[in-house]
C-alpha cells in the first residue's frame, strides 16, 4: 500500500506560479511512474502530467511549456512547477502512482485545490 498526500495548492492570481508536491510512503519509490491529474467541476478528471522511473515525462497539451514535472527519489517526492498559470487551470490536483503495465499498483492522493482568480 502507498499513501500519497499532496501540498501546495492554494490561490494565485492569473500569471503566477504555484509549485505542487507529493510526498509517497512507497518502500521502492523508484519504481513507480509518477503522475499528476486534475479535475475541474462538470469536467472529467484528466492527466496533466507524468514521469516515469527512468525521469521520462509528458505533459498534457494544455500545460506545455508552462508546468513542469520531476522526481526527487532520495525524498519520494514529484513536483508539479506551474507558471503562468490561467483562471483554466483552476481544479483540485491528484497524484497518482503506478507500476505500469501491472494493475494492481494503483494509487491516488487526497488532492489538492489549486484556484486561479484575480
Amino acid at each position: 500500500q502507498v499513501q500519497l498526500v499532496e501540498s501546495g495548492g492554494g490561490l494565485v492570481q492569473p500569471g503566477g506560479s504555484l509549485r505542487l508536491t507529493c510526498a509517497a510512503s512507497a518502500n521502492i519509490f523508484t519504481i513507480y511512474t509518477m503522475y499528476w491529474y486534475r479535475e475541474s467541476p462538470g469536467n472529467q478528471r484528466e492527466l496533466v502530467a507524468s514521469i516515469s522511473s527512468a525521469a521520462k515525462t509528458t505533459y498534457a497539451d494544455t500545460v506545455k511549456g508552462r508546468f513542469t514535472i520531476s522526481r526527487d527519489n532520495a525524498k519520494k517526492m514529484v513536483f508539479l512547477e506551474m507558471t503562468a498559470l490561467k483562471p483554466e487551470d483552476t481544479a483540485v490536483y491528484y497524484c497518482r502512482a503506478r507500476r505500469p503495465p501491472l494493475t494492481d499498483y494503483d494509487y491516488w492522493g487526497q488532492g489538492t485545490q489549486v484556484t486561479v482568480d484575480s
